[in-house]
This record gives C-alpha cells, structure tokens and sequence, in this order.
C-alpha cells in the first residue's frame, strides 16, 4: 500500500506524520513550536526530520496544513497571525526540493474538515459543515469527500461571517481569544463565581476554564456559553440556507467546553433556520482531536496523487 506524508504547521506545534490515503497514521513525530525563532525555526525542525521519516516511510506525496490563509495553487503562505517568517514564504516549492515529492498545501481548517468528514465525526455524511474555533475561527466544507473551495481565492471562512451591520465577525465573538476577554471583563467588573476565581490567575486562556465553570453550576459561564452558541447559530443558520450540509461539526479549542456547547448550538438553531429546511442539520462534536489536520493531509495528499497518476 503507498504511503504519504502530512505536516501540520501551527502556531503551537508541529506534526510529521506517516500514513495511508484514508488517514490512518502510522508514525509521528510532534515538535512544540517555538515562536521567538518564528518560520525559519519551524522549518529547520522540519528539515532535521523529514528524511529520517522518509527513510523509515517512502511516502510518494505530502499533504501540509498551515496554520493561516494560503494561496493553495501558488503554495505560497499569504501569512501567520501568529509567527513571524512565513508571509510570501513558497512552502510547496521549499519542500518539494527538499523531500523531492509532490507537495500540497492547504490551509489548516480545510484539511481538519477533510480528516473530520473522512476518518471523523462527519464520516458518512455529505456535505460536512465544519467549523474551527480555536484562537480564530475557520471553516471548511467537504462535499463527497473532498473538499470545497469555490471560485479563486475562495474558502469557507465562516469567522468572517458579519453579526451586523456594523462588521461584527463571527471570530470576534466566538473565537478562543473573544471568549478570553469576555472572561477578563468579569474580573475587571469584580464579578464573583467560580469562572472569575479560577481564571485570576493567569492572563490568557482564561476560555479553559468555562467548563469547569459550567459544571460548577456558575450563571456567569452559562450566560457566556449561551451569547457564543447564540452568535455561531446565526452565522451557521446562513449556512445552512445556502449550502444545506448533511451535518455540522464543532471543532477547535473551544469546542473541549463539550457537550454543553454542541447542545446550546443545536438548540439555538431551529429557531434561526426556515421551516422548509427542519429538521436542521445534526450538530456534532469533533471526534479526531489533534490528529484532525494530520489526518486530512494524508487523505489530501492521496487524492491528489491519484488524479495526477
């Protein structure tokens, strides 16, 4: 069976892995990024190991998940909002001479969507809605297993989505980052609670802590809980009326807080969407965890190999 490779280059952490075109991982390797090095830091891990996973999986093609925009076709990074040293950087290129396969790249959230709707929670279902709300909010649509961009540069960029007239994003209010200065205006207001009291001690990241607050039965986690699954629903309700997916997949950081989010959302959403289209899509949790844009690197690389041969 042939073998393929997938990066994963986040802002965090940095994954090679070795697998199959269905996504089955066979080795990795995981590297914590550090940013105070930047791009160049990133891609000197990369070189030291890339050839020793080569020698141990001749994979004949890589798949790679950057995290940020991407020019796909070009295989260039537009940019990172997180580390320095990639704007304009021409990754395929890069790579292609250094393992000399071919490369694909794609952004991050797309190939999360791939790996959920193919190895994942979306698996058997079509179209899969995803959606990534880590420190931003990203999107991508998989239709018959692959996936969807549209027209040049188009992506599925659910976290632009306005709430209003005014150019509220969806990433504004649902994003990681929004619910950790939603968090931060409580103890500035010297609101009491368990939310309040277990985020004190740190100064972002304070959104890890809402489901121990919710669990704790806190009415000021509930009440931002509910705001997030309120603005989502909106911009999913739009969604659903144009591209009608078959089921919604709720990944990224934000959605460990679980089941009370998934379960908020999907009650926000009938209400939101025309009687026509009930029963509104399943809402589902990710279930790949950290392997959802390794995975979907693998099934892309494989999808590609194959309409090039």
């Amino acid at each position: 069976m042939k073998s393929y490779l997938g990066i994963e280059i986040g802002g965090t952490k940095l994954q090679l892995v070795a697998g199959t075109a269905t996504g089955r991982i066979r080795h990795r390797r995981r590297f914590p990024v550090n940013s105070r090095e930047g791009g160049a830091g990133i891609r000197r891990t990369i070189e030291t190991a890339l050839p020793a996973l080569l020698r141990l999986c001749p994979a004949v093609a890589i798949g790679v998940g950057f995290g940020g925009p991407v020019d796909r076709r070009a295989g260039r990074i537009a940019v990172s909002h997180q580390i320095e040293g990639w704007a304009g950087f021409p990754l395929r290129d890069w790579l292609r001479r250094l393992a000399r396969r071919p490369v694909l790249v794609e952004n991050d959230s797309n190939l999360a969507a791939l790996g959920e709707a193919t190895r994942g929670a979306g698996r058997g279902f079509s179209p899969v809605l995803y959606t990534n709300m880590g420190s931003g909010v990203g999107g991508g649509l998989v239709v018959d297993g692959r996936l969807y961009h549209g027209a040049p540069p188009g992506e599925v960029e659910i976290g632009h989505l306005r709430l209003d007239r005014r150019g509220t994003t969806v990433e504004s209010r649902c994003s990681g980052w929004a619910v950790d200065a939603k968090i931060r205006a409580l103890s500035r207001r010297r609101a009491c609670g368990p939310l309040v009291r277990m985020a004190s001690a740190v100064r972002g990241g304070e959104a890890r802590f809402l489901a121990s607050a919710l669990a704790a039965g806190d009415p000021a986690a509930r009440r931002i809980l509910d705001e997030t699954a309120q603005d989502l629903a909106w911009a999913l309700s739009h969604a659903i009326h144009v591209v009608h997916p078959q089921v919604i997949v709720l990944g990224g950081g934000l959605s460990l807080v679980g089941e009370a989010l998934r379960a908020a959302v999907a009650r926000a959403l009938p209400v939101l969407v025309m009687e026509a289209f009930h029963p509104v899509p399943e809402v589902r949790l990710a279930g790949l965890g950290e392997d959802a844009v390794p995975v979907g690197c693998l099934v892309a690389a494989g999808q590609r190999a194959a309409i090039a041969a």
